[in-house]
């Protein structure tokens, strides 16, 4: 772990400090190793996470709009009708 070389003051409201102090409570950690920890995450050198992030919502979004259950069977069986989906989308 890096020198903490820098000090920084955020004011956050009621609910987003619950939820950072019920993070830092049930991980072990600090509410502040919680914040440094979700700066990593969002910030990380590649954007790998923040791009899984989104990929993540665009395909939640995505299930939303359709209003159907995922089709039942295999990952290929649904990747096919997501793929569909998308393509009848992109037709419009």
């Amino acid at each position: 772990m890096s020198l903490m070389e820098r000090r920084l003051q955020v004011l956050l409201d009621q609910d987003r400090y619950a939820k950072v102090e019920a993070e830092a409570r049930a991980s072990g950690r600090s509410v502040a190793a919680v914040i440094r920890d979700a700066i990593d995450l969002l910030f990380d050198s590649r954007g790998e996470a923040a791009r899984r992030m989104e990929s993540a919502r665009r395909l939640l979004d995505l299930a939303d709009l359709t209003g159907n259950e995922p089709p039942a069977g295999d990952w290929a069986e649904t990747k096919r009708a997501m793929d569909d989906e998308l393509a009848g989308r992109l037709e419009r």
